[in-house]
């Protein structure tokens, strides 16, 4: 079975050594998306990451799943029906109660869109229709468009990892801004997913 990260691999070691080296150290780009996932379920597991390491938010998504084994993830109509208590034990903030309850109505009232309509839009138009959610920033659905979609030119600008992960990587003092991070991207594009992967796995110095 042909790796499909291999096109984005080679390409991004052309470009020069600094990447032709870090690929070679790091290996093959093991990126594992969730296609399909119902963009809702998508949104509300990013929230549950947010700001918080991944042990910590898989222990509240396992909570979360516990409260409804009925199903293998809580529809919206659940959560917006759970009431505060209940979140607040699988251990949400009260901020992100409310944000996910935010995306469960708004998943009811047609504003968040099915997979198939997520599919069909494009990167841009989806981040604005979703950015006007509460709580819902661009990062998170930038986590949408690269774990459920698979969409293969994303870089997520705003996120600490890439950032610090390019700070370690060039041996800078200070990581980039945000415009910086995007500015130096452009370079990447079309293959900006897979390198943001590989920046998320830079090695501390």
């Amino acid at each position: 079975m042909p790796d499909p990260y291999l096109p984005a691999m080679h390409w991004l070691a052309s470009l020069d050594d600094d990447w032709r080296r870090h690929i070679d150290a790091i290996g093959p780009c093991l990126h594992q998306p969730h296609p399909a996932r119902d963009p809702y379920e998508s949104l509300v597991r990013a929230i549950a990451y947010q700001q918080l390491h991944a042990r910590a938010g898989d222990a509240i998504v396992g909570r979360l799943l516990a409260l409804f084994p009925q199903v293998t993830f809580p529809r919206p109509e659940q959560i917006v029906a759970s009431d505060f208590d209940q979140l607040r034990s699988c251990g949400f903030s009260a901020s992100k109660i409310a944000t996910i309850q935010g995306i469960a109505q708004a998943t009811l009232d047609g504003v968040v869109p099915d997979y198939a309509s997520a599919l069909a839009m494009d990167d841009e138009a989806l981040i604005e229709r979703l950015v006007t959610l509460r709580g819902v920033g661009r990062w998170t659905v930038e986590m949408l468009l690269i774990y459920s979609l698979e969409r293969p030119d994303i870089l997520p600008a705003d996120d600490f990892g890439v950032r610090e992960g390019y700070r370690r990587w060039k041996g800078l003092a200070v990581q980039p801004t945000r415009k910086q991070m995007i500015e130096i991207g452009q370079a990447w594009s079309p293959y900006r997913t897979v390198a943001a992967w590989y920046l998320w796995r830079v090695p501390a110095r």
